[in-house]
């Protein structure tokens, strides 16, 4: 195994040379420093990064060390707690980080500046190391036993949730050893050989404590070395010496602010219990550090405070307005809340769901809420969170435990109403630590939310007047009781016309200010910003859309800079590819001729919607049924089921009965990288089954979505608005949908309504009629006549209009 994986090398950072003690990584430490060189070497330390390098003096009696006097290996730690006993001592609590050895000394004078080289270890994981350290563990637990020590109950599970570095490292700061054997062992980078030194160490210990019982008749009592830093006398056992004049003083000021805190009863109790427990404690030892940290939790969480709500309608309304185009539902919904909160005193917190494609305003709509609300907001991303105590919080008994991130964005907001965007909640996974989905639960409860309780708090928290917004791009890994706990508001992308309006209204005014350029030094028209987002973009949002006039405007940036202040700047049509270069999307297949065995499909993801297109040709074989493109299981059970539904319509088809014993099927959705799931495509493949069959070629002009039964049947899919608008960015203007379906269709935009023909249909023998470019004469219709073409409304008129290029790549395609 090789020594270190990683060294980083960290220049000027001070020295302090300790006495009769070693500090060891992950490790909490208190000390005295009496000599001016390391008070001013602590002090220049607190001003920069709280990072100070610690090593001891090979000779404790020494006063002014050399650096032949200290050992050239110690620690970097961060310094977490200083208080001034008098003019000449300072009391100090650090925490050691990483191993480090000194390379150079920079300085000498007023204090020790050094160049170090930090040292971190490969972890051993081989089953000899898993071993050795429970043999380890079992020894230290039996060690602490035999001491006698009342940290046994924290000490030992803290040990069990860390690497065995940091556990190798806990266990040596814990043993009563001579100052040269904890300096050994911290000179023991490798972690195993430090557990087998460790080993043979305990046995010792352990073997002298039953000796001593054996002799003296009585088990020994607890005995800790004196710590002794710089010349100062020996501190009395306890690790804090002598209590601090300002002990009484910090107790009773913590008392006058649980006082003015206004808490519930029961967090009252308990913060009044944990001052006791401070107050019987030595002011520098460790555990006064945790009780402090929790003190200062309970205090600093906004019990009572609330941010004053903003009610004014129309205010409201023209600040969404002002911040984001389109969105109706979204602001009629936080316009309704408002008005809730007109004639009900407290009513009970709102929980939003916003479900769409990335980049069409779901996080920053969230801003705009608490603006036009008046409330603060908070924001905490979920993305990749798998640990329940995120949420949760640890249990205090655990070293470093610290609240979930729900009570430290309370915290952050300062009141207890504010608006917390919880972003990206479908990027959650889960691990043998928990799952965070299910702590979210009680989070996002109306019913449970007043009581929530974390962990490090211990105590409940009232949520429920906390508006909580939750976005997420698809709902399929959410879990089902999550999702019930939300309003769920669909907010699908936009059309060209909406994003022109977009760029035109915030996005242009934004970078125009961003880049330091004004009106007079570049104009962008319609058409060139038109283009910009046909062949340079293709999104359900418009992040892409700002990416790229973000690079327009570098480049004149640049020109205006070489040119002077008043060079003026006008994007065409012509004059994009300039700036942009060649458009980054081909042509799409929409714009080929009709062909046989070829159907367009439209699909759903979690970028919006897709147009897909599907090949079937036949070769000869034994009548094998292949799927290519990389679909999914149900993907391929809805082509599965299209293909049987082929087979059984032979002969009102007048396909040859031998067919499955001559030839063999492939079906092949192009762009095979990209993983493809969902049961909608199962009319696409039919037909394009179907038309290879029948070598009657497919319109092109046609795009369709929806699942099949072995009846032939048409089934409801999902995405309906999403599909549409992908295929009326591709310039499609007929669409073929399940019957199912129509109640879907009162939201999709106006221009979509009044520029699309939708067909609805109900049996597969519909679909054939409406994308076939010429008829079936053997087909035999079945189920209800007339469910075919039907308008959105009775003003919807037909017609097919503009182009369309092939759908970007991205990831999982899904119903």
């Amino acid at each position: 195994m090789p020594e270190t994986e990683h060294n980083e090398v960290i220049r000027n950072i001070p020295l302090i040379p300790l006495r009769d003690l070693v500090v060891f990584p992950a490790t909490l430490v208190p000390f005295i420093v009496g000599r001016p060189s390391s008070i001013q070497a602590l002090e220049k330390a607190a001003e920069k990064d709280k990072m100070i390098f610690l090593s001891a003096q090979m000779d404790a009696s020494i006063d002014n060390p050399t650096p032949r006097d200290i050992y050239s290996m110690g620690v970097t730690a961060k310094i977490i707690r200083t208080v001034k006993t008098d003019e000449k001592n300072m009391k100090v609590i650090v925490e050691g980080k990483s191993r480090a050895r000194i390379v150079e000394y920079l300085s000498t004078y007023p204090y020790y500046q050094i160049l170090a080289k930090v040292l971190r270890e490969a972890e051993d994981h081989t089953q000899d190391a898993k071993e050795l350290l429970k043999r380890v563990l079992s020894l230290f637990e039996e060690y602490l036993k035999l001491n006698q020590n009342a940290n046994l109950d924290s000490i030992i599970p803290a040990l069990r949730e860390n690497t065995a570095d940091r556990i190798a490292d806990i266990i040596a700061s814990h043993l009563y050893l001579p100052l040269d054997e904890k300096q050994n062992l911290l000179e023991t980078i490798n972690s195993l050989e430090r557990l087998r030194r460790l080993n043979y160490v305990l046995e010792n210990e352990i073997l002298k404590i039953h000796s001593a019982y054996q002799r003296d008749g009585q088990k020994p009592g607890r005995r800790r070395p004196p710590l002794k830093d710089l010349g100062q006398k020996n501190i009395p056992a306890g690790m804090g010496g002598p209590r601090k004049e300002e002990q009484p003083n910090e107790v009773e000021e913590l008392r006058q602010k649980v006082a003015k805190a206004k808490m519930p009863q029961d967090a009252e109790e308990k913060a009044y219990k944990e001052i006791e427990r401070l107050e019987a404690m030595p002011p520098m030892s460790a555990e006064a550090t945790v009780s402090r940290n929790y003190l200062d939790w309970l205090l600093s969480l906004p019990w009572v405070h609330k941010s004053r709500e903003k009610r004014n309608l129309k205010g409201a309304e023209i600040i969404l307005n002002e911040d984001h185009h389109g969105l109706e539902k979204v602001k009629e919904r936080i316009l309704e809340y408002l008005s809730v909160r007109q004639l009900v005193k407290n009513p009970k917190g709102i929980i939003l769901g916003f479900l769409g494609p990335p980049g069409v305003g779901k996080s920053s709509l969230g801003k705009s809420i608490a603006r036009a609300t008046g409330r603060k907001f908070v924001r905490l991303s979920l993305g990749g969170v798998r640990d329940e105590a995120e949420v949760r919080g640890h249990r205090r008994t655990y070293i470093g435990a610290y609240p979930g991130r729900i009570i430290q964005m309370i915290k952050r907001a300062g009141t207890k109403n504010p608006v917390f965007l919880l972003d990206e909640v479908d990027k959650m996974s889960m691990d043998f630590r928990g799952d965070p989905a299910s702590a979210l639960m009680e989070v996002l409860d109306p019913e449970q939310n007043n009581t929530f309780l974390d962990h490090y708090i211990d105590t409940d928290f009232d949520l429920s007047q906390v508006m909580f917004i939750v976005t997420a791009n698809m709902l399929d890994s959410i879990p089902r009781p999550l999702i019930d706990r939300m309003e769920i508001i669909r907010i699908p992308g936009y059309t060209e016309q909406e994003k022109l309006e977009i760029a035109k209204r915030f996005l242009v005014p934004k970078q125009m200010k961003s880049h330091g350029l004004t009106d007079k030094n570049l104009r962008i028209t319609d058409p060139a910003m038109l283009k910009l987002i046909r062949e340079y973009t293709r999104e359900a949002g418009v992040r892409n859309l700002e990416r790229e006039i973000t690079t327009v405007y570098r480049k004149v940036v640049k020109k205006v800079v070489l040119q002077g202040r008043d060079h003026k700047e006008k994007i065409t049509p012509k004059n994009l590819e300039a700036y942009l270069g060649v458009p980054k999307f081909r042509r799409s297949e929409i714009d080929k001729r009709d062909e046989v065995g070829v159907s367009l499909g439209m699909a759903w993801t979690e970028f919006g919607g897709e147009m897909l297109t599907f090949e079937a040709t036949k070769i000869h074989g034994k009548g094998n049924f292949t799927l290519t493109g990389q679909l999914g299981e149900i993907m391929q059970e809805s082509a599965q089921t299209a293909f049987s539904f082929v087979r059984g319509k032979i002969y009102e088809l007048n396909i040859a009965t031998d067919l499955h014993k001559n030839f063999d099927i492939h079906v092949h959705v192009p762009e095979g990288a990209i993983p493809k799931e969902g049961p909608s495509a199962g009319i696409t493949i039919a037909t394009a089954i179907i038309s290879l069959l029948t070598e009657i070629p497919v319109n092109k002009k046609v795009a369709m979505s929806g699942e099949i039964t072995l009846k032939g049947k048409v089934l409801a899919v999902g995405g309906i608005k999403e599909k549409l608008l992908a295929a009326y960015r591709e310039g499609i203007r007929t669409a073929v949908l399940p019957l199912d379906n129509k109640p879907d269709l009162k939201d999709l935009p106006k221009i979509i309504r009044q520029n699309m023909q939708i067909h609805l249909v109900e049996t597969m023998d519909e679909v054939l009629k409406i994308v076939l470019t010429r008829p079936l004469p053997q087909i035999q219709p079945k189920g209800k006549e007339g469910a075919g073409a039907m308008a959105l409304n009775e003003g919807l008129s037909g017609g097919i209009v503009g182009g369309g290029e092939t759908p970007p790549k991205g990831p999982s395609l899904t119903n």
